[in-house]
């Protein structure tokens, strides 16, 4: 009897741990609500009733390098490739299982004006996944990775690379109009008299004197082998304070501020990120970073509001999340210069600013230090500049996870001409 009892309750606790185990499998896909009870913070989730929760699954970047040394001899698409094949050997996603490829870059090199096909192509993806490529200055791959959240958003994908590249080793040179006409027309001419005298107007030293311009206009393919092993980032330059006050200024001599220690260097480098729908991620076994929850994306005059961009962008996407600057635990804002920074700080901590110039009753407030950049930013790390919006919002989503924070904000300005100074600040949450 005790026997038959002891196995009936066997086999009730086997159909009890049966039964949750079931239940776990399925609250696996529930909501980012119930998802996110697991975690210790009580904060509300910013889940939108309606709409798809899109995640951050993983995200990589190359080594960052100073532009003219390892990867010297390269092409933009050998790094996006790198990126690529980096970021599916550490999720080990199918290549059949991206419905979409988006890339940044802001220097176009002219053989691979769609770097994101050539990269993805070079990477092993199908030939039926499609790639396009975009530029929008320093937020390039920023513009990708919210391509993606749109996309996954309104329905028409599930999973997409987005990410950036900028190789500065080898940037375009241009000649006069009239010497790009000159060196076209060559093609045509079927003489080597008729090339001369195409010729004989410019001083072909002159010319030729700043650049390896070639005559011959026929496209070859680069094939990379024996290359050393890259595995860190070679721009990082310790200096005491009296080291760097002795540099001189590389504008405005002698009176400028902007010296090679407070700038970001010329860096080639390359980012990609994996983003999904939460449910296809966790249907696939992933275990999300976090979420990309909002973004905002302002522009203005450049006259004098450039690169204040963060500085409008904050408050908006905050608003609209219904947060508040003391509800963030992480900022990554992109640093072009020291200055633009210092700008930034400044601007948001002043109340004539906030009311002169954005229309509030108060100052923005600007983020408090202790939770500021401080894993390193674009100054001492580099800035590919259509690769930093990825390492931006990995770097947020690692910090997050690492010092247990709930919300992390990226902000990063760009440089926009005559079109405005333009500016993105996107929401992450801890998943």
């Amino acid at each position: 009897m005790q026997i038959a009892e002891r196995l009936m309750s066997l086999s009730l606790i086997r159909t009890v741990l049966l039964t949750a185990f079931s239940f776990c499998l399925a609250a696996r896909s529930l909501s980012t609500s119930v998802h996110l009870q697991a975690q210790a913070k009580s904060k509300k989730t910013l889940a939108k009733s309606g709409v798809k929760n899109v995640v951050l699954v993983d995200g990589v970047r190359t080594p960052f390098l100073l532009s003219g040394t390892t990867y010297a001899d390269l092409m933009p698409h050998d790094l996006a490739r790198a990126a690529l094949q980096g970021l599916l050997k550490r999720t080990g996603l199918p290549k059949d299982a991206v419905d979409y490829i988006v890339y940044g870059t802001v220097i176009q090199e002219v053989k691979t004006s769609n770097v994101a096909r050539e990269a993805a192509l070079g990477a092993g993806f199908s030939d039926k996944t499609p790639a396009h490529t975009v530029t929008m200055a320093c937020i390039s791959s920023n513009q990708a990775m919210t391509t993606a959240v749109g996309l996954i958003a309104a329905g028409q994908c599930d999973a997409v690379v987005a990410g950036g590249v900028e190789f500065m080793s080898d940037v375009p040179i241009r000649h006069s109009r009239k010497m790009r006409k000159t060196m076209l027309s060559l093609n045509k001419a079927k003489t080597l008299g008729a090339r001369l005298s195409l010729l004989s107007p410019f001083d072909l030293k002159k010319c030729f004197s700043n650049s390896d311009c070639c005559l011959n206009f026929k496209c070859g393919d680069v094939i990379v082998t024996g290359r050393d092993i890259v595995s860190k980032d070679n721009g990082i330059r310790p200096a005491t304070m009296e080291q760097m006050a002795k540099l001189k200024p590389a504008f405005i001599k002698p009176h400028g501020t902007v010296t090679a220690a407070n700038s970001s260097f010329l860096t080639d480098g390359a980012s990609a990120v994996l983003i999904m729908s939460e449910e296809k991620a966790l249907a696939m076994g992933y275990k999300p970073k976090a979420y990309l929850r909002d973004f905002v994306y302002v522009s203005q005059d450049p006259k004098d509001q450039l690169l204040l961009g963060p500085t409008y962008a904050t408050p908006k996407v905050l608003e609209k999340s219904g947060l508040t600057l003391n509800d963030i635990d992480v900022f990554e804002f992109h640093e072009a210069f020291a200055g633009q920074i210092m700008a930034n700080l400044k601007a948001m901590e002043s109340d004539w600013f906030g009311q002169t110039y954005m229309g509030r009753k108060t100052k923005v407030g600007a983020p408090p230090m202790e939770k500021f950049n401080t894993w390193g930013g674009s100054l001492s790390l580099g800035h590919p500049f259509a690769a930093t919006g990825c390492r931006l919002v990995t770097t947020v989503a690692h910090r997050l996870q690492k010092e247990g924070g709930q919300y992390g904000l990226v902000a990063a300005c760009a440089a926009g001409g005559q079109e405005g100074c333009r500016s993105l600040v996107m929401l992450c949450c801890l998943a």
